[in-house]
């Protein structure tokens, strides 16, 4: 289990792109508002599996992982991300940055997500869902 950041001590998130989606910009986008905010970004690009963010989210003693999804994957990729860091015993949020229609947001929810960015999302807004997933 990774314990979450103590008090003063920046929030580490770990950023990648599950499969085959080739479309980065955004999530370095993202990557950039969140070291803005004082966070530590482990950015670890394009085409992850879930094997390789467990492994960097150990590495790395990350408190978020955070997945862009632009090719339709988030109702199998995010709740497999979800699954995956509970079967190897790390409670760690996942956040899903992308194209996530709003009648698929209770799925999502339900599925253990912590929480949703859709296109457009401001720097406030992408801080607050990032530091909301580490407090609950």
């Amino acid at each position: 289990m990774v314990p979450a950041p103590e008090a003063g001590q920046p929030i580490r998130v770990v950023l990648a792109k599950l499969g085959l989606d080739g479309h980065d910009r955004g999530l370095k986008v993202v990557a950039r508002m969140l070291r803005d905010a004082g966070m530590e970004v482990v950015y670890l690009g394009l085409r992850q599996t879930t094997e390789m963010v467990i492994d960097a989210v150990e590495q790395e003693d990350a408190d978020v992982v955070g997945i862009s999804m632009l090719n339709a994957g988030h109702l199998t990729l995010g709740p497999r991300m979800v699954d995956a860091l509970a079967d190897a015993g790390l409670d760690v949020p996942v956040v899903v940055g992308g194209i996530v229609p709003d009648e698929d947001l209770p799925a999502m929810a339900a599925a253990g997500v912590a929480g949703v960015l859709g296109p457009g999302a401001s720097a406030d807004e992408v801080v607050a869902c990032v530091r909301a997933a580490c407090r609950a």
